[in-house]
């Protein structure tokens, strides 16, 4: 897909429907024309403040409407936004800040409890921009923008992995691959400016970009969105808006299907749930969909490479939910062995890819780029996948998701999806624990369902019952109020190897 950028874009709308809703929050909402306008504000300020065309400024803002207009004031004053999710700690917003050699820093006066002037004081900044409430405090007039602003192929946005794993890298994005992504979204779901997009991913990451940012805004069509993800407000909003596009992690939307408020509210408007950023549980995707008559729909790829294969509304349910969709034929999907050797042909290894989706790999790091893209030009993806004769695409594991006991790999994913279809269990995950004889053993972790009780015994007996393959039996099981997430809202599985770790070694092991 061509054409003029995002700014140019809203700017039609506001002209064309100015009282038209773009983005709306349980206790917010703007209008087309506010959008427009409080983007342009926002670019005025940073003009005004002498922010350069180029330069970097940090956003830490809650996904409310008013991270939209930051995003499209930076747009405007020809600025690169540094996204940063809005549960992010101070050691990683001084990192991506720092990594990114940002001038400025925009963000709620407080964060985590702590006032955030301080913290930015202790930085390289020219400036702290405190924005009191959700959208006022954008409006700012500052110096005039001239010729400010930045093209399709200009870098645009900076964000970050998801950064479950130590500090996360910084992904480096222009509007053009977005486009490109969102006409593949437009195929696979049969997207239309008669939709209303409900987004509760956070914002500067892919999958929240382009169903939050990119997407709502080629098509000219509402977004709702919620400055924290609660099930509960999601199933009022998805009801109150008539929502007919929700995308959500896979671990958001099994919560919306743990909650009660599933049963009470009318979500007969809903067709289409694009999930991802985790394993796919068939049995609980499939509840999703017979609850709501919504198809689940998913993308393969990552925040670097946009998407690999995607499944769609044409793939029946064994399709959709057991793969990871067909592979996208611009994206020249190659696998490869551990030796680096193309092994396409064998239907199994780790997936690199060429094609217009593509980020432009890692700000500043030339030895992650070194490992993120091979010398022939494919970029890598951290997965082992299985693809077959009619070109499905199916992920066997993350490579470092996989738990090595006695030589034997062993899913992660396949043991969480196992387990989370115990009575009791409401959400589950799977990872490596040190073992002196076999290496690792597998640990999970477990969410209970609210008045239930679970033992090992207990667990490894369903199990059994159901005739699990025993190297998915889990041999500790850890039982949590609620499992660590990482800025994405992804399970943040580091944590929990670490815990386990910790945990072992008190006892002396």
């Amino acid at each position: 897909m061509s054409g003029p950028p995002l700014a140019a874009r809203i700017a039609a709308h506001a002209a064309r429907t100015p009282d038209g809703l773009a983005y709306a929050s349980r206790d917010a909402r703007m209008t087309w024309a506010e959008y427009d306008a409080r983007g342009t504000a926002f670019a005025e300020r940073l003009a005004g403040l002498g922010f350069a065309p180029g330069e970097r400024v940090g956003l830490l803002l809650p996904d409310g409407p008013g991270v939209h207009a930051a995003l499209l004031g930076c747009e405007k004053a020809g600025v690169v936004a540094v996204g940063i999710g809005p549960r992010a700690g101070y050691r990683e917003i001084e990192h991506l800040l720092r990594k990114t050699g940002a001038a400025g820093f925009a963000s709620r006066p407080r964060h985590e409890d702590r006032e955030v002037a301080a913290f930015a004081k202790s930085l390289p900044l020219r400036h702290h921009l405190a924005v009191e409430d959700e959208l006022e405090s954008l409006a700012t007039s500052g110096a005039s923008l001239g010729a400010r602003g930045l093209a399709p192929d200009d870098v645009w946005l900076l964000n970050s992995t998801s950064g479950t794993t130590g500090m996360p890298k910084v992904v480096v994005h222009d509007q053009r691959r977005w486009f490109a992504f969102h006409d593949l979204a437009v195929d696979t779901g049969d997207l239309s400016q008669r939709d209303v997009f409900m987004s509760v991913v956070p914002a500067p990451f892919g999958f929240g970009i382009w169903t939050s940012h990119v997407t709502p805004t080629v098509l000219g069509v509402p977004t709702i969105v919620s400055p924290r993800f609660s099930a509960e407000e999601t199933l009022a909003l998805l009801e109150a808006h008539r929502v007919t596009v929700l995308a959500a992690v896979s671990t958001q939307f099994l919560m919306l299907l743990e909650s009660p408020e599933m049963a009470r509210r009318d979500l007969s408007s809903l067709r289409v749930l694009y999930t991802g950023g985790e394993a796919v549980p068939y049995a609980r995707a499939a509840a999703f969909e017979d609850r709501t008559g919504a198809a689940v729909l998913q993308f393969y790829g990552s925040n670097e490479t946009g998407a690999v294969s995607g499944t769609s509304l044409r793939d029946d349910r064994e399709r959709r939910l057991r793969t990871s969709g067909r592979v996208i034929p611009a994206m020249n999907v190659r696998l490869f062995d551990e030796k680096g050797e193309d092994v396409t042909r064998g239907g199994r290894g780790q997936p690199g890819c060429r094609g217009p989706t593509l980020s432009r790999g890692y700000w500043d790091d030339d030895e992650a780029n070194a490992k993120l893209v091979r010398e022939d030009g494919w970029m890598l993806l951290g997965d082992v996948v299985t693809l077959d004769e009619d070109g499905y695409l199916t992920v066997v594991g993350r490579s470092d998701d996989f738990i090595i006991r006695g030589g034997k790999n062993i899913s992660g994913p396949a043991v969480e999806e196992q387990v989370a279809l115990h009575p009791a269990v409401a959400l589950a995950a799977a990872v490596a624990m040190p073992d002196p004889i076999f290496g690792e053993r597998v640990c999970v972790y477990v969410e209970l369902r609210p008045g239930a009780s679970l033992t090992l015994a207990e667990l490894v007996a369903e199990l059994r019952r159901r005739d699990v393959s025993k190297e998915y039996l889990p041999e500790r099981l850890e039982i949590v109020d609620a499992l660590p997430r990482g800025s994405g809202g992804k399970v943040a599985k580091q944590e929990l190897r670490e815990d386990v770790r910790a945990k072992l070694a008190s006892h002396g092991r």
